[in-house]
């Protein structure tokens, strides 16, 4: 068995993914991270290296304070960050699970955003 910890496995899965996966002003890469207790989106520009907008469990409009990482909060923080990307005009995503599995928190984020206008 590895030395090697869980979550270094998953940033060596994810730097893997990130040499193929690149956003744009019109196609950003919606980035997906969760931890423990909270799960967190982002739609970043890579070119500019800008943030464009994100969504979590930790704003008060979203989930508030309290520690929340199910699929239910993950609902809210895709449907969130589709409502704020289609505010600012954005309308189609590259989607980046950061690693995870696509299965539970990420899957549940992801069907949200895309139910709520996203496109993949």
């Amino acid at each position: 068995m590895s030395s090697s910890s869980r979550n270094t496995l998953r940033v060596r899965r994810h730097a893997r993914v990130r040499k193929r996966v690149n956003g744009t002003e019109s196609r950003p890469r919606l980035s997906v991270f969760r931890s423990l207790h909270h799960i967190y989106a982002q739609l970043i520009d890579d070119r500019s290296g800008a943030t464009l907008a994100s969504a979590s469990t930790r704003e008060k409009s979203v989930g508030g304070d309290k520690a929340s990482a199910n699929c239910g909060a993950a609902e809210k923080v895709g449907a969130a960050i589709a409502e704020r990307a289609k505010a600012k005009g954005i309308v189609a995503v590259v989607f980046d699970r950061g690693g995870y599995k696509y299965h539970g928190r990420i899957k549940a984020l992801a069907d949200a955003a895309r139910g709520a206008g996203l496109e993949f």
